[in-house]
């Protein structure tokens, strides 16, 4: 019905914006592209471009054809990979991670997985692990380290050691020696994790208590911004403690000891992917995790 030559040709069409940019590319004229795309739409019978305005853009359905043909150029690729490399991985491998990962063990596991497959380009998504899994199941990419909690069904997971959440504050901010209570913590305003998470809706429940005022809450995507609001003074703050151990940011903030009503639990990620389409990567991944010293032994 098509030629992975037609997926190419409107792949180009699509990144130069127009048929004549994408003409230039295979040293053909304008009309010959238009046309052969035109071609296509017909033994489709759907239109793949809306063409009434001087931009060219994908119809809704020349988007799905995109994003379905993508993945058959992919399968394509790494089929004709394996029959003519055996055991060299080498291509485009699509890895997400939950931000936590990014500032704890994403940089030492490229850096092994770098070294060990220097064919191979990395395709990096930071999302939150709900949207991770869903991208997994989607097959939208190849591996995804997320939490537990939301691992697609049929994926394999394979943990990593626990990571301790822990309460900071400025640097130069005097809170005493003893360790605070949820009624201490609750005098200042904290930030954290975004709305809808584990640490956030955990962090929200132990200020539940009816004889403990209502702490104002603040959610950040970015853990980063989290550090930087802390640090600023804005409020005390739940971080990864192994994103802030041995980092230039244990300069501005410092741990705050707390009683254990106000311990928060670890979190708990897990490397997974699908085996039946990606386990030699997945394999890989899991390989350097344990490499970086973060794979639980059981």
């Amino acid at each position: 019905m098509f030629e992975f030559k037609d997926i190419e040709i409107l792949q180009d069409v699509v990144k130069a914006g127009g048929f004549r940019a994408a003409a230039q590319k295979y040293n053909l004229s304008q009309s010959a592209i238009s046309a052969r795309v035109s071609a296509l739409e017909k033994k489709l019978g759907m239109l793949l471009f809306d063409r009434s305005n001087r931009q060219v853009r994908l119809t809704a359905a020349g988007l799905r054809f995109i994003e379905e043909a993508q993945r058959l150029s992919r399968a394509r690729d790494r089929i004709w990979q394996e029959l003519t490399h055996p055991g060299e991985l080498s291509g485009t491998v699509r890895i997400g991670v939950a931000e936590t990962i990014v500032h704890t063990l994403l940089t030492d596991m490229l850096n092994t997985l770098k070294d060990d497959f220097p064919k191979v380009r990395f395709e990096l998504s930071v999302d939150t692990s709900g949207q991770l899994g869903r991208a997994l199941s989607d097959d939208d990419m190849d591996v995804a380290i997320m939490l537990r909690e939301s691992v697609p069904q049929g994926a394999v997971a394979a943990p990593l050691k626990p990571v301790e959440l822990g309460w900071y504050c400025p640097e130069d901010l005097e809170l005493g020696d003893q360790p605070l209570s949820l009624r201490d913590l609750a005098r200042h305003a904290i930030v954290t994790f975004p709305k809808g998470t584990l640490p956030f809706r955990e962090v929200e429940s132990i200020f539940a208590a009816p004889d403990i005022s209502q702490p104002a809450l603040h959610g950040s995507a970015s853990l980063s911004t989290v550090k930087h609001l802390v640090a600023g003074g804005f409020g005390i703050g739940v971080l990864p403690t192994l994103m802030v151990k041995n980092s230039e940011w244990a300069d501005h903030i410092k741990p705050i000891p707390v009683l254990p009503e106000a311990s928060l639990s670890s979190l708990h990620f897990v490397i997974a992917y699908y085996p039946e389409r990606n386990s030699e990567i997945g394999a890989a991944v899991q390989e350097a995790a344990k490499l970086s010293d973060q794979i639980d032994r059981f």
